[in-house]
């Protein structure tokens, strides 16, 4: 649905996942600046809102998702995944309770509530799609809601949750630590009211231009752009904040203690600094490749106002972390420089240490 908030003179409509929303308002620049600054407001109308009710639902949601929300306490942000039965990522959600209902925010609102309406059996638990009567906004604060407030949700990357592991730097040192962000949800009827409120306090209102290059620079994985059908979410660096390794069982549980203990993730997630003197850009799904070889596909495309022209792109867990890549584009291929997201040994920071070999046996790598 097309968000009243596009009506706006200088108005860009933003494509792809964002479609419905403005993309800037015409001083794309401006509007990222305000936005990192803690000034701005920001349309997020087309993610979709699901509510879960019931006096099961928090246990329900616990034994089916990645996430640990048995005691999930009264407005307080967390987020979880549904994996398939081999740990492939097929829905994603920032998760809050305020007390007598769970707000999954998320960006496949059908299909999560279809998927969760099939799952309730006997539970006293009931599931709507409510995407139709609630919006989100978005808002640079790093702050939970409290009582009195609107439903709101904070995003909890990148900082590491109780049961949760790391790929990529501590928590101190994460580029995202920097991004203060979260969504408050509004009944979609006052939605442009809500914008007009923030702007006469002060506030500017920013496209997604601003908010995905802001994104981008914090390495946040998104659902609908850095998935694909094989994703798990160690490739992602997403056991910071939506998985809990010890919780017991759920779907996927196996894929993902198997590949955190034993393996390492096949592909990991790369930022890349592109060349942007040519004055040609890649688009998302674009081919990265080293040495004429396709290695990885480019996930998302950002231009931040001081890094200039960045992306996220999924590359092989072998391709050398200091290797120059080149990214097609039409009009010719732009040179890629990696930074690294997860790193090239695939090795979490509390990966549990090896078992030694018994004598007569290989090692476990080769059994």
């Amino acid at each position: 649905m097309t968000s009243p908030v596009i009506a706006r003179p200088g108005a860009v409509e933003a494509s792809g996942p964002d479609a419905g929303v403005a993309w800037h308002y015409g001083d794309p620049t401006g509007e990222q600046r305000a936005l990192e600054a803690g000034g701005a407001v920001v349309d997020q109308s087309h993610l979709g809102v699901v509510t879960v009710t019931g006096p099961d639902r928090l246990s329900w949601l616990h034994s089916i998702t990645s996430q640990y929300l048995e005691n999930l306490e009264p407005r307080r942000s967390t987020e979880t995944l549904v994996l398939s039965p081999h740990g492939h990522v097929e829905h994603a959600a920032g998760v809050v309770d305020d007390g007598e209902t769970t707000w999954l925010i998320t960006e496949s609102a059908p299909a999560l509530a279809g998927w969760l309406d099939s799952m309730r059996f006997i539970l006293r638990v009931e599931v709507a799609d409510v995407t139709a009567d609630w919006a989100a906004i978005g808002e640079p604060v790093g702050q939970e809601g409290v009582e009195g407030e609107p439903v709101t949700w904070r995003d909890p990357w990148p900082r590491t949750a109780p049961g949760g592991t790391r790929y990529g730097p501590a928590d101190a040192d994460h580029p995202g630590t920097a991004r203060a962000w979260r969504l408050v949800l509004v009944p979609r009827g006052e939605l442009a009211g809500e914008v007009d409120r923030r702007e006469r306090g002060g506030w500017r209102v920013a496209g997604t231009w601003a908010t995905e290059a802001l994104r981008v620079e914090a390495w946040r994985p998104r659902a609908a752009l850095e998935v694909d059908h094989r994703t798990i979410p160690h490739e992602l660096d997403w056991l910071r904040t939506a998985v809990h390794l010890t919780k017991g069982c759920y779907r996927g549980q196996e894929t993902v203690a198997r590949v955190h203990n034993m393996g390492r993730p096949p592909r990991r997630l790369v930022m890349l600094h592109l060349d942007g003197s040519g004055h040609v850009a890649p688009v998302g799904g674009a081919a990265v490749r080293l040495e004429g070889r396709e290695v990885g596909r480019v996930t998302s495309v950002a231009r931040h106002h001081v890094l200039g022209p960045v992306a996220l792109a999924l590359v092989k867990r072998n391709v050398p972390a200091d290797a120059e890549l080149l990214v097609d584009a039409e009009g010719g291929a732009v040179a890629a420089a990696q930074e690294l997201v997860v790193p090239a040994e695939g090795v979490s920071a509390d990966r549990p240490e090896p078992r030694p070999v018994l004598p007569g046996l290989p090692p476990p790598a080769t059994r």
